[in-house]
């Protein structure tokens, strides 16, 4: 794929370097079709790829660009929300095949099951870490399973794969339903402030390999405040980034997305901060290899 029709992720620290030598691989997904509140998801990827100028390349424990950085061509978003799942599938086999780590930037966060399917077909079973202010686990929404209100309900139902949910602070009564049937396990906004990080984040029977996606709605409007629908009492930028770390450690990421960003004119701070934790968990992500590595070598 041709990387020179859009922005890069990083570019104005790093030089276009071939896929194959790149772990991290951001997949920018414009798709805007389901809306439940106030639009705009479709400019969120390319307000993350111009934010990323000003990012230091040293994220405050390390360098993740190190480990190479290459950004592909924006999906095509045209059509139906099948066809763009397909898209989005097809490109993530793409970064599979290059032995990469996608990266997807919503967009709204139906463009996660694309992500899932591809990788399911790739690994078989594996978890998937969620924050986000809402469950979505409507089975259909506005007469659409595909919304961005049902991405989840697709994920354990459809997929099978085991969810947590990490920040949820606005839920319907078919989704309290639906976290029982579908045993999920979560850790609400409310149960966090009121008891703080638990010490067995994840299940123990959590499967070692995990995807994390995360809208960026379930961050605090105070820090996020450019999303379709900001829900007040949401996660702070380091409990956030601690609650990330605890669910991947000692695990394997497949991949992960940072989606539903909505950018505001002239309110960059917002971008800013989807940038910044885009390449944040790029640094997670990197260092828990890394450590993973060294354990593996000592071992004798």
């Amino acid at each position: 794929m041709d990387s020179a029709a859009i922005h890069r992720f990083l570019a104005s620290e790093l030089s276009d370097t071939p896929p194959g030598s790149c772990l991290f691989h951001v997949l920018p997904v414009p798709l805007e079709a389901t809306v439940s509140y106030a639009g705009g998801t479709a400019r969120g990827p390319e307000a993350i790829l111009e934010a990323s100028d000003q990012l230091e390349l040293w994220d405050g424990e390390s360098v993740p660009a190190e480990a190479g950085i290459y950004t592909h061509p924006a999906v095509d978003c045209a059509g139906s929300s099948e066809a763009v799942l397909r898209r989005i599938a097809a490109a993530v086999d793409t970064i599979l095949d290059h032995g990469g780590l996608p990266v997807l930037l919503g967009g709204e966060h139906t463009v996660t099951y694309g992500a899932l399917s591809a990788l399911q077909r790739r690994f078989g079973g594996f978890g998937v870490v969620q924050f986000d202010a809402h469950a979505d686990l409507r089975d259909s929404y506005e007469g659409s399973p595909w919304s961005h209100a049902s991405v989840m309900r697709r994920a354990v139902k459809d997929l099978g794969l085991p969810l947590v949910q990490l920040g949820v602070r606005a839920l319907c009564l078919e989704e309290v339903e639906a976290r029982r049937l579908h045993g999920v396990t979560f850790h609400d906004a409310a149960d966090l402030v009121r008891r703080g990080i638990p010490d067995s984040l994840l299940p123990p029977d959590f499967p070692t390999r995990v995807y994390v996606t995360f809208d960026v709605d379930g961050l605090d409007p105070s820090i996020m405040p450019a999303t379709g629908t900001p829900v007040p009492g949401g996660l702070g930028w380091y409990e956030a980034l601690d609650l990330a770390q605890r669910a991947i450690a000692g695990r394997e990421v497949l991949g992960f997305d940072v989606v539903e960003l909505a950018p505001v004119p002239g309110l960059h701070a917002a971008d800013f901060a989807a940038a910044r934790l885009t390449y944040a968990l790029m640094g997670l992500v990197e260092r828990e290899r890394r450590l993973s590595r060294k354990s593996t070598s000592v071992r004798p």
